[in-house]
């Protein structure tokens, strides 16, 4: 392993250090007047390749660097109204100053023709129209095809395999991060162009000073002034009724934008995810999470497959959201974000599995055969208050969010194991309303030649849990007994939780370096309150109820100092903190009192360099220490599901979690060739002081933890290549990824250690060649081996292949023919599950009022189930899914305007 990584490190900086050149200079006319915007390119003579390009500014100044092992190059200058000049150069560093001469270009003939990409900066630009097909209607469907774009099922856009941090339109950051609904809904008429702002730092303040390496999209519109929007309303029949309405009207203007977000369905399309965060921007525009319950108590779940949602989705949803943007200032500096979300989702979920438990030294083999029929529901409402001045001259940021979850669950368990003892109608419910209040405040203030920050984050949350179980006789969780006089058996839990983070730096920059130093204070309270009724210890039988009654502080007073450098090739950013971490569990219900304190030293560091105008290579390092949370810190029992209950030994310290990676990336992407690729390196250790020692038996499981320093290690590297045929009209990509786990376990109190390798192979591929044809394909090849070496002993490998083909057809002018085909297969020893999909539709468009009228006929072969087969340390498993049955829609799509 360590000669993988140094040979990668090798190669790393061989890459930076192998014959870089600068050219810069000036360009004029005859009369010495700078040339802005004339076109600088290197190439190798006699090749018709372009090694690296540079483009002149306003003062006709350019500086381009490249990588050639010829002795000579030729040097190209071009620009409007002057005559093209080549010069061949030798292979160093050099400056050049040119004159051109005046040429009047005679045009016979005018066409306008727009680039499908182009690149200026650090900003790259695609027009749309040279990547869409006629099937395309909204931005995503264009997105995909975009190449060195991905956009996931979640809606996430990653450029170059990494997540971006902003999402704007027309320049404003109408979203806040949760893009998702106007990717999917904005027609794809309305759009001229989409730029990636590569090393985007969002904080116009700090754009010169405090270096990003992530990226951001802007979508420019063909109009500053834009009202539009895309409709869809369906129905259909199946079991049950179906229907689909998606209604999402926009505007965007150059005061104000707003969005309006109305979806609801029953046919399995998952779009109560639209409003979640996706794009967190810089921490210096403060702290922005997605709240979440904290689910400490559960139901016993059905199994979802790995399938598209929309192939097993039985759901009932509606979600509403409102987002609206206005400028409260005539500068155009102050913007004022309201954004409001609301779901009322139910779910119904069922699956049957066979599970087969090895043998272990303590254990003998058994199986344990499962049937869990599930109804989720979902009801939470979320609004958020954002005022945002960003400016070059200071910068100020507050937003306020308030969540409120009102959910509950359902479940019926029908369990039978292999002594013959069967478990019939085990109903479970639970009742879990969460309230979250949080604000984030960051301001930057200008003071002389420097900056200074302030930043404060309060949350607040309450979350009430209630699990209860009956019959009790369900229960057969080891070392426990329900108590046979009563009909069920009852966990109760309320937390509170309050977290202040509040810290202060200034910022002095000097030659293109900028340090920051920083105090800074963070504080987190946990209280837990919970009761355990009607189940006694086989330890201790006359105790029949368990309580826990504990507070969890963390105090972390801290001193950093960032360090940032940015040049025309570099970018550098450091963090230096030295955390002082106090750490305290009450609980005097038990007289149980621990406390950790520890000083500790968690450096990060990230560089980067741009070479030969298209490579960059990139290196970070971070070491971080995490202490565990109230979760593994209470002495109490607690039933967290039907199947388990959690053991914590009142001796056991505060978990001490050490973790180390480092990766390294070489990145390339030639707008000019429409040629993308990325290579990836990481490596991790986390070294930890306890280990979790499940007992399971009859697939129920006690959960505790021992004392028993023990370490994970992960590595894994991963290949993208993405290529644009603009001749084919054919955008293509191959990725490799290959990741290996190396940990200790125990299980039943016996150890073992566990060895993971999981290998992918894909391939993407969409061409809009034929004006009769589209087609879209992307295919996955997984391999998964599973070793275990010790009182478990297990080794098994387990392949998947996994496929979806799309293809458009249009025999004649407004009419479209679609097919597509989800294929899933899985192979593991001697079984093997091949699961196939398809559905068919017809479309006629009314062109002249841009109305789209689809039938579409999903899941021909009315597959009703899924099968599949796993294998992991500890047993074997087969799984049978409850999917969506046949059914037809009949959906009318439009555009509002």
């Amino acid at each position: 392993m360590k000669k993988n990584v140094l040979l990668f490190l090798m190669l790393f900086f061989s890459v930076l250090t192998f014959a870089q050149k600068t050219v810069s200079g000036k360009i004029t006319d005859e009369d010495g007047i700078a040339i802005p915007s004339a076109s600088v390119t290197i190439e190798e003579p006699g090749k018709d390749a372009i090694l690296a390009y540079g483009i002149t500014n306003s003062k006709g100044e350019y500086k381009v660097t490249f990588t050639s092992a010829e002795p000579n190059v030729d040097l190209k200058v071009k620009a409007f109204n002057q005559k093209p000049l080549t010069k061949q150069i030798g292979n160093s560093d050099q400056t050049l100053t040119f004159k051109m001469q005046s040429e009047a270009t005679e045009i016979k003939e005018v066409q306008l023709k727009t680039k499908m990409i182009t690149s200026r900066g650090d900003t790259i630009a695609y027009d749309l129209k040279a990547f869409d097909s006629k099937s395309d209607r909204t931005l995503a469907d264009v997105m995909r095809k975009i190449p060195g774009i991905e956009v996931n099922t979640d809606g996430t856009i990653l450029y170059q395999g990494n997540a971006i941090n902003k999402f704007y339109v027309n320049g404003k950051d109408l979203m806040e991060g949760g893009y998702g609904t106007i990717n999917n809904s904005l027609p794809k008429d309305a759009v001229q162009k989409v730029e990636v702002l590569e090393n985007h730092q969002p904080v116009k303040i700090l754009q010169d000073k405090v270096p990003s390496d992530a990226a951001a999209i802007n979508i420019k519109l063909k109009n500053s002034v834009t009202m539009t929007g895309r409709g869809e309303v369906g129905t259909g029949f199946g079991d049950p009724w179906l229907w689909n309405v998606k209604l999402t009207p926009m505007f965007f203007g150059q005061k104000s934008q707003w969005v309006v977000n109305y979806k609801t369905n029953n046919m399995g399309e998952q779009v109560e995810n639209e409003g979640n965060i996706l794009a967190f921007g810089s921490r210096f525009e403060g702290k922005r999470i997605n709240a979440s319950q904290n689910d400490w108590l559960n139901v016993e779940n059905a199994s979802t497959p790995n399938l598209p949602v929309k192939r097993y989705l039985m759901n009932n949803v509606h979600y509403l959201s409102a987002n609206y943007l206005t400028n409260i200032d005539t500068k155009k500096e102050w913007e004022l974000k309201a954004n409001a979300n609301y779901t009322n989702n139910a779910v119904e979920r069922e699956s049957y599995t066979q599970y087969d438990f090895f043998a272990t030294a303590n254990t003998p083999a058994y199986s344990v055969l499962q049937t869990i029929h599930n109804n989720f529901y979902t009801d939470k409402a979320k609004g958020e208050l954002i005022f945002t001045k960003n400016a070059k001259k200071g910068f100020f940021k507050n937003t306020t969010s308030f969540s409120q979850y009102w959910n509950a669950d359902r479940g019926i368990v029908d369990r039978t194991t292999t002594n013959g003892t069967i478990q019939r109608n085990g109903a479970e419910a639970l009742e879990s309303p969460t309230s979250s209040f949080q604000n984030s405040l960051s301001t930057i203030i200008p003071w002389k030649e420097k900056m200074v920050n302030v930043l404060s984050f309060l949350s607040y949350q309450t979350d009430r849990q209630t699990l209860s179980v009956s019959p009790s006789s369900y229960l057969q969780i080891p070392g426990f007994t329900a108590n046979p006089s009563s009909d069920f058996v009852g966990q109760s839990l309320r937390l509170k939780t309050f977290e202040a983070n509040h810290s202060a730096n200034i910022g002095f920059s000097t030659k293109g370096w900028t340090f920051t130093p920083e105090v800074g204070f963070n504080f987190k309270s946990t209280d837990l309150i919970s009761d355990l009724s009607n189940i006694k210890s086989n330890a201790n039988p006359a105790l029949t109820q368990y309580n826990n009654d504990l507070k969890y502080t963390t105090a972390i007073p801290y001193g950093s100092l960032g360090v940032n450098y940015k040049n025309d090739s570099w970018i550098l950013y450091a963090n230096f903190p030295v955390n002082s971490n106090n750490i305290k569990a009450e609980d005097p219900l038990r007289l149980v009192s621990r406390e950790l304190n520890k000083v500790t030293f968690e450096p990060s560091v990230f560089a980067q360099y741009t070479f030969a105008s298209f490579w960059k290579a990139s290196i970070n390092a971070n070491i971080n220490n995490n202490f565990g949370e109230i979760n593994t810190a209470y002495s109490g029992f607690l039933m967290t599901s039907p199947a388990g209950i959690n053991v914590m030994d009142p001796n056991n310290p505060i978990p001490q979690n050490n973790n180390k990676s480092a990766g390294t990336r070489i990145e390339y992407r030639n707008p000019l060739n429409n040629l993308f690729f990325n290579i990836n390196y990481r490596y991790s250790d986390a070294k930890r002081n306890l280990i979790s020692n499940p007992t399971i038996i009859n697939g129920y499981t006690a959960m505790n933890y021992k004392v028993q320093d023990n370490n994970v290690l992960n590595n894994g590297y991963s290949v993208e290549v993405g290529k644009y045929f603009p001749k084919f009209k054919t955008n293509a990509s191959l990725s490799y990824s290959n990741n290996t786990s190396k940990s200790d376990a125990l299980l039943n109190n016996d150890s073992y250690n566990n060895k993971n390798n999981g290998q992918s192979y894909g391939v993407k591929f969409n061409n809009t060649y034929f004006s009769w044809m589209s087609l879209d394909y992307n295919a996955s090849i997984t391999r998964t081996k599973q070793t275990s070496i010790g009182n478990v002993n297990t080794n098994a490998t387990t392949t998947g292949f996994k496929h979806n083909l799309g293809v458009f057809f249009y025999p004649i002018e407004n009419h479209t023919v679609g097919f597509n085909w989800d294929q899933v297969n899985t192979n593991a020893v001697d079984q093997k599950y091949h699961n196939g999909f398809y559905d068919v539709s017809y479309q006629f468009t009314w062109a002249k009022k841009k109305i789209d009228f689809e039938l579409k006929w999903m899941n021909i072969a009315n597959k009703k189930v899924f099968e599949n087969y796993e294998i992991t340390s500890t047993y074997t498993s087969f799984t049978r899914y409850q999917l969506r049955p046949s059914q037809v829609m009949f959906t009318v799509k439009f555009n509002f305007k």
